[in-house]
């Protein structure tokens, strides 16, 4: 069912520059020489999305860059990104650099060339160019977010020479800005998700959604550009006023779809594209969802083995009031396995901080055989009950008050939780009588309970303004824990480690050596 076969090797043909022994080399391609015909750009399209498979991107930095934040730590991966013991010379913000921008260049190789092939409709090239245009974007979104001020680079470089390497930081108000616009570009030219047929190709669905995640970061810090509430919001109705979207009744259900290869386009509107169990000629387009960050299991295969590079904390545990709420128990998994065949072992009570998350499970997987860590599961960017929640705090921030509205989205996505009908008012869960600030911290913590693991808690936030006081907070939960087991130890260390200068990375040091240009952040 996968709509997307990522073709690396043009990724690598097109990236690729001259070694220094060999001047004319057999194996590259010019882009001249290339984007010819149809086939040809759908090829380098497919190209830029592979961006999302690389090391430095989702292909396995699940559970290892720290996005999780206050909703779980990572107890494997010390003294780098993975644990915020980070310095500027860490290899995975390197590959995150690189990756991205690598990306990029493919995106905009692209777009100079779209329009030289003959044997192509209108309406086609202008899809391929919004798609490029929107990924472009949002590969810039990841690296703003995480760097501030990044040199925009919206031409491909002619030379690899070192004069033209020399980039200066543009601010990232005008990194944003751009972005806005070529994501508001592309809304006009990507196909209705019921033409994709399936949330691995951008569409209008996810390139609004996206907009609206974009313009909430830019109304928060560290822009805090207000006027973007109201952008927000009404990126958010256009989601819902396309009247395709809703919740699917049963939120496991959703995770289950994503591991089984099953496109669900009314809940999931945009998800990473993984294909395959690691073998044969897709072999690196397989991914790590579920092996990073699933349940732990050493010892049976067949079952689905964990790296376990992710545990969860006393706040995601006791963020949700009772076990009514059906998420806990998937999210946050009362066990773990042990054994081949594997059995379950059942966490006692005061063992929060061993759990493991339970969101992507590889029991569910029907790829067979297994492989030992690569999986097939897609990874969810854009689901709609993002959209409902980002629009209700929207709505909040708009009226300083919440809205009717307000509370039909965020309640909605509340009785969902709780395995009700989603369109049926329950005065048992819903959310009523609040005002401007308790209705904001419902939505903060509401977007952990649905949200959890997908990798949006940092920069949720960073833009709220909470980094720092939140990861302080799980730093004290941890020392609190009833019992100290080692991985409470490696919990104290990871929240230990978070300091203020800690809601942007350092720009690689490499990056620095290359590019006279580049400033260092503030505090590395």
């Amino acid at each position: 069912m996968k709509a997307i076969k990522y073709y690396h090797y043009i990724l690598a043909l097109l990236l690729m520059s001259c070694n220094k022994l060999e001047l004319q080399p057999e194996d590259f391609v010019s882009p001249d020489e290339y984007y010819n015909n149809k086939k040809e750009l759908e090829m380098a399209l497919n190209a830029v999305y592979a961006t999302f498979q690389t090391n430095g991107s989702y292909g396995s930095y699940l559970a290892r860059f720290g996005f999780d934040a206050d909703e779980g730590y990572n107890g494997v991966e010390l003294n780098s990104v993975s644990n915020y013991a980070v310095s500027a010379a860490d290899v995975k913000i390197l590959s995150f650099w690189r990756d991205y921008y690598g990306g990029i260049k493919l995106a905009n190789t692209l777009l100079k060339y779209i329009d030289k092939p003959t044997d192509i409709s209108d309406k086609e090239r202008d899809r391929i160019r919004g798609e490029a245009l929107f990924l472009r974007a949002y590969f810039y979104f990841m690296l703003v977010t995480n760097f501030s001020d990044v040199p925009l680079i919206l031409e491909p470089m002619t030379s690899a020479k070192i004069e033209e390497l020399q980039i200066s930081r543009t601010p990232a108000k005008l990194v944003y800005e751009q972005i806005i616009k070529d994501m508001t570009t592309a809304a006009d030219l990507v196909l209705d998700i019921t033409e994709t047929k399936g949330g691995g190709r951008v569409n209008k669905s996810a390139v609004y959604g996206i907009l609206a995640r974009v313009c909430l970061h830019m109304a928060g810090n560290p822009l805090k550009d207000y006027s973007k509430y109201q952008e927000a919001a009404n990126w958010c109705k256009k989601v819902i006023d396309l009247n395709i979207h809703k919740l699917n009744p049963d939120y496991k259900q959703v995770f289950i779809n994503y591991m089984q290869d099953k496109y669900d386009i009314e809940e999931s509107l945009w998800e990473v594209e993984f294909y395959g169990n690691g073998l044969g000629i897709y072999a690196s387009s397989a991914g790590y969802v579920g092996s990073n960050n699933g349940i732990r299991n050493y010892d049976d295969f067949e079952l689905g083995y964990t790296f376990t590079y992710l545990n969860t904390t006393a706040y995601t545990y006791n963020v949700y009031s009772t076990n009514n709420d059906l998420r806990r128990t998937w999210n946050v998994a009362s066990f773990y396995y042990e054994g081949n065949p594997a059995v379950e072992k059942n966490w006692t009570t005061t063992r929060i901080f061993d759990r493991y998350p339970g969101k992507f499970r590889r029991a569910y997987e029907i790829l067979l055989p297994k492989h030992r860590s690569r999986t097939p599961t897609n990874y969810p960017l854009l689901r709609y009950s993002d959209v409902l929640l980002m629009y209700a705090e929207a709505l909040n921030e708009i009226n300083q008050m919440p809205t009717p509205a307000a509370y039909d989205a965020v309640n909605r996505v509340r009785r969902r939780g709780y395995g009700k009908d989603q369109t049926i008012a329950d005065g048992t869960i819903d959310l009523t009588g609040y005002n401007y600030s308790s209705f904001l911290s419902e939505i903060k913590k509401e977007r952990t309970r649905e949200l959890a693991f997908e990798n949006l808690r940092k920069g949720d936030l960073v833009r709220w303004g909470d980094f720092l006081t939140r990861m302080k907070s799980c730093l004290n939960d941890a020392y609190a824990a009833p019992i100290q087991t080692w991985m409470v130890e490696r919990a104290i260390t990871y929240y230990n480690n978070a300091t203020e200068r800690d809601v942007l990375w350092p720009i690689p040091s490499s990056e620095l050596d290359v590019n006279q240009k580049l400033t260092q952040n503030l505090g590395w």
